[in-house]
């Protein structure tokens, strides 16, 4: 992999500026997008998990790319489900959704040497105001996150934005997960805390970083429980709803470039 470190003030940090590089980004964040546009009509009611996996794994396959999760430090599956209580990294299987579910779907694909990621959670059916009003939440703060960008800030700048909303809402801010840097590798630096820590001032977004905004928001605590024993799901400690949305971004010189916008899927502004 070929990297351009800057040589400026904080820490050093994968760039990426060629001309085919960004091509390359872009090309795999359009696709990723894609990807949710595809199983979008599919996330309803009476659909099982497994199903929209399957139908995920064959889509990319068939456009001669690679699902990114798919075996990821042995995980089994190419799309993560994450259903009502669970933050993270559920795993797709017979569950089916019910109405008033609310479920988030985290796709990675592999694109000619590229990585892209994005996730959005889903409103299925007849949902409670709490699972609406989290969702809101969440889709707000990752978008605060990436308004609050310009070149050459630090990523502290996001936690602070994502953390204000959380405590305006009365929503928290789930801490021991966090967004990554993205590229030729599928995690990389900078990590992106969406709260304020003090060493995220050392890391600078110098046009050409790419990385992921994705705040997880649960309705109670923001605490979450030991992984269950399938090594993989992580649910809230309370067992309350939880709601994450994540895009992909490309810092440059003219500011932050989302890459990972769907056709479908809803946009900056949008309400639930």
């Amino acid at each position: 992999m070929r990297r351009l470190f800057t040589l400026r003030r904080g820490r050093r940090l994968p760039t990426y500026q060629r001309e085919e590089e960004v091509a390359g980004l872009r090309a795999a964040g359009r696709f990723n997008a894609q990807v949710l546009d595809f199983v979008r009509p599919y996330v309803r009611e009476g659909a099982a998990t497994g199903r929209l996996d399957r139908l995920a794994q064959e889509y990319i396959r068939d456009h001669g790319h690679v699902p990114a999760c798919l075996g990821y430090n042995g995980y089994p599956c190419t799309l993560c489900t994450s259903v009502n209580d669970v933050v993270c990294h559920g795993i797709p299987g017979n569950q089916r959704l019910r109405s008033g579910d609310i479920v988030n779907i985290d796709c990675s694909t592999y694109v000619n040497g590229w990585y892209g990621d994005s996730s959005e959670t889903f409103l299925i059916g007849d949902v409670s105001p709490e699972a609406r009003r989290i969702t809101q939440a969440a889709f707000d703060a990752m978008w605060i996150g990436i308004r609050s960008l310009t070149p050459y800030c630090s990523v502290i700048d996001i936690g602070r934005a994502i953390h204000r909303l959380g405590l305006q809402r009365g929503f928290g801010i789930v801490e021991n997960f966090q967004g990554h840097g993205i590229g030729r590798m599928f995690h990389q630096d900078p990590g992106i805390p969406h709260v304020p820590l003090r060493k995220s001032k050392r890391d600078v977004l110098y046009p050409g970083v790419c990385f992921t905004i994705e705040p997880m928001l649960n309705a109670g605590g923001a605490e979450t429980a030991p992984v269950d024993d399938d090594g993989w799901t992580v649910r809230t400690a309370d067992g309350s709803l939880s709601a994450q949305f994540e895009h992909q971004i490309l810092m440059t010189e003219a500011g932050p470039e989302v890459l990972t916008l769907t056709k479908s899927g809803p946009r900056e502004g949008h309400v639930f």
